[in-house]
């Protein structure tokens, strides 16, 4: 069995990975050393004490730059935690509507709409046609018109009303606090 040791894309070359021979060295403080010997450019990195990242290893020479990587890595990793936090996840999910729905369940389902938009989730409203239904399209669109209409004081309409195979749905969002005022 052949173990070949690959490094990670997203892991940078350093130190003694570093294969070129010769390489353009920048310090710390961006001040370039010029083009060195991979020996001498290692040399130079352990007498500042600091590590040799290759930082662009396709330019002709390679560039690498003398930074402490262990403290490069930890910022890496607080920034990317840090845009984590602030990515907001929307949610769709979906409300199921008959052509033949009555007064009390389409206000049912209404209010369940409207719990989820409260919440900052999208709804999926759809209505699914079966058997000899599917001639009566027209009262299956009234029927979401009415429903989005109910909820127009709380969400915007995204995807208007669409017809897929036996299915017509439409997708609403909540307002967003400048639609509010």
């Amino acid at each position: 069995m052949i173990c070949i040791n690959k490094q990670k894309k997203d892991e940078a070359i350093i130190n003694d990975a570093i294969r070129a021979k010769e390489m353009l060295v920048i310090t710390d403080s961006g001040e370039k050393l010029g083009v060195l010997s991979r020996a001498k450019a290692l040399a130079e990195a352990e007498n500042r004490g600091l590590d040799l990242v290759l930082v662009s290893p396709d330019a002709n020479p390679p560039v690498a730059k003398m930074m402490d990587y262990s403290r490069f890595r930890f910022e890496q990793q607080k920034k990317l935690k840090e845009m984590k936090k602030n990515q907001k996840v929307t949610v769709v999910q979906e409300i199921q509507l008959s052509p033949t729905i009555e007064k009390h369940d389409f206000e049912t389902k209404a209010k369940k709409a409207k719990t989820i938009l409260e919440k900052g989730n999208k709804v999926k409203i759809t209505l699914r046609f079966y058997g000899r239904m599917i001639v009566h399209q027209d009262l299956g669109k009234e029927v979401i018109d009415r429903f989005v209409e109910s909820l127009q004081d709380v969400s915007n309409v995204e995807a208007p009303v669409k017809l897929d195979g036996r299915t017509l749905f439409a997708v609403i969002a909540p307002k967003s606090e400048k639609d509010k005022k």
